[in-house]
């Protein structure tokens, strides 16, 4: 009996020597989470035996546990790194169409040939759809994830059909109207500013705006005319809307004054605007508010001052950068200005992160101890934040691990001794005559 206590010993010691060492061997793995070996004693007796006399039958290994406690954070430049501070795991399918979950902590992630977020292994990430405008989700269902895909380009481009421009208009300015209006005078004219727009084929054209007063007569409003030039078709300015103001500075209102450029006019090639085949298919429309229309121009004592200026057209743009929030958003930014949330990266939860199954590779599977996956939002409620630029190290410590190994060395030789000991009696009572 004495013999098969000790082999059990041997083998329950070299076990805590497996898991010690398979922990310092991955102290430098990404995501991974350290194991500890736990054991019970064997005690088996039958009913007509007496408990009190009973020694044991030795120990065996109950579990080999990962202890899923929080690894510190490495920060790097890649912002596809991506840590989670607190609760969750990253969801991760094989390929695009599989459902064959398996879930992770380490978050080194990249794009593959096809532009989808993968790990080191090829595995897809998945995500919820989001709103690409304010990048709300639509479902937190595991059901609904996909794998996440950045598009190295922002669409097809985009005619504009609006610029908004909102400014102050100096006020001590004094009336150039005894001119005709000349873009290439600026005796003729008092303030101008400009922005690109663009036609149908994703093409630039700058368009030059001028103001210039005409009135500052008391009790009348003050006028201020309005032109808008084409690239450099200055021969034929377009004329606007005029701004009034009145004695506070404030834009006389309704309807709030717009300058139309006629797309019959644009598309015209014998006018010289457009000479690469593209085709409005309505006028532009210069508004002279903010895009919101909350606010209107002024005519105060300061110097001219385009508080904003934007249109509604785009071309074609390249990718210049990803960004994700710590509630896990995709933001993809564009060199033509445009920016679209992509989706939004899944964290998954179990009841019980004790009862997942180890797979390699930083990853583990659902059991029927771990309970059904729970799909959440980074950063709400238990789950925990996304840190982007930055990985999960591993939770082990070397220290504590180098303490167990020598631990568990004892308690090895310790029971090779209680082997030698049964042996050397075995011995002594065979040699009895």
């Amino acid at each position: 009996m004495s013999f098969n206590i000790a082999l059990s010993g041997l083998a329950a010691a070299q076990k805590d020597l497996d898991t010690t060492a398979n922990n310092i061997a991955n102290v430098n793995t990404t995501g991974f989470k350290e194991s500890r070996a736990e054991f019970a004693d064997v005690y088996a007796t039958s009913v007509f035996s007496s408990g009190r006399t009973k020694v044991g039958d030795g120990v065996t290994t109950s579990m080999v546990a990962q202890q899923f406690s929080q690894g510190s954070l490495q920060f790097t430049n890649n912002s596809l790194d991506l840590a989670i501070t607190g609760e969750g795991f990253f969801a991760l399918t094989p390929d695009i169409q599989s459902r064959d979950l398996t879930y992770t902590r380490g978050g080194a992630f990249k794009l593959n040939k096809d532009n989808f977020i993968v790990d080191n292994n090829g595995n897809f990430l998945q995500g919820f759809a989001v709103d690409p405008l304010d990048g709300e989700n639509q479902s937190v269902s595991l059901n609904t994830t996909a794998p996440i895909t950045i598009p190295t380009t922002a669409g097809a481009p985009r005619a504009t059909s609006n610029v908004f421009v909102n400014m102050n208009l100096d006020s001590r300015e004094v009336p150039t109207d005894a001119l005709p209006f000349d873009a290439t005078d600026k005796a003729t004219y008092n303030h101008s500013t400009s922005i690109t727009v663009y036609d149908s084929l994703g093409e630039p054209h700058n368009v030059s705006m001028y103001f210039r007063r005409t009135d500052t007569t008391p009790p009348a409003n003050s006028e201020w005319e309005t032109f808008v030039v084409w690239d450099d078709v200055t021969g034929a300015p377009f004329q606007g809307d005029n701004l009034s103001f009145d004695s506070s500075g404030n834009l006389v209102v309704p309807p709030p004054p717009t300058l139309n450029i006629p797309f019959a006019i644009l598309n015209d090639p014998a006018n010289g605007y457009l000479d690469n085949g593209a085709q409005y298919q309505a006028d532009v429309v210069v508004n002279f508010r903010d895009a919101a229309g909350t606010k209107l121009p002024t005519q105060v004592s300061a110097n001219f001052d385009p508080t904003s200026l934007s249109q509604d057209g785009t071309t074609v743009g390249s990718l210049t950068g990803v960004d994700i929030d710590s509630f896990g958003r995709v933001l993809a930014s564009y060199s033509n200005g445009d920016s679209a949330y992509l989706a939004q990266v899944a964290l998954v939860r179990f009841a019980n992160v004790q009862g997942l199954k180890q797979v390699g590779n930083t990853s583990w599977k659902q059991t029927i101890n771990s309970g059904e996956p729970i799909g959440g939002q980074a950063n709400v409620n238990t789950f925990g934040a996304i840190n982007s630029s930055a990985l999960e190290q591993s939770n082990v410590n070397l220290t504590t691990e180098l303490v167990d190994l020598i631990s568990a060395q004892r308690n090895f030789q310790a029971n090779s001794r209680a082997l030698e000991v049964n042996s050397t009696l075995q011995q002594t009572v065979l040699q009895i005559r």
